[in-house]
């Protein structure tokens, strides 16, 4: 609890919750006084300048939620969508893309978002294997283990 200096002209500090602070005095989030150092050169107490409070809450506090989540995700998109369709627009030169024995005259920038979609659509198909590959692995364990 803060202290106050002996001062003649002041009223007795009041300690109740309903006390407000006098002109000069610090306040931390959760209403403390900040701690009184000595009697400046008039004979009045004065706070602490070098008295930093506790945050209240900190960013640890604030629970994760899969609602934040999930809004984080939808920005991330939205913005990703905009820069794929500006990409889009500034590349709508016609080019010819073979494959097997198919032509296709496609603009660039969807020849390029294609490519770009069969790729991560092999990365996916790998990362899916090597996770049915873990999980019957973890279960051969876990029946020869218990």
């Amino acid at each position: 609890m803060a202290t106050r200096a002996d001062d003649s002209n002041e009223a007795p500090f009041d300690t109740s919750a309903s006390s407000k602070p006098g002109f000069g005095e610090s306040v931390g989030p959760s209403g403390e006084l900040a701690p009184i150092t000595t009697p400046d050169s008039d004979g009045h107490s004065a706070p602490d300048p070098e008295y930093v409070p506790e945050p209240q809450h900190t960013p640890k506090d604030v629970a994760h939620t899969r609602t934040a989540a999930l809004w984080t995700g939808l920005v991330v998109g939205a913005v990703v969508l905009v820069i794929l369709l500006v990409f889009i627009v500034q590349n709508l030169d016609s080019v010819t893309v073979q494959i097997f024995a198919w032509q296709l005259d496609l603009p660039l920038g969807i020849s390029m978002l294609l490519a770009a979609i069969a790729g991560a659509l092999v990365m996916a198909m790998a990362g899916g294997a090597r996770i049915l590959q873990v999980r019957r692995a973890a279960k051969k364990n876990q029946r020869h283990g218990s």
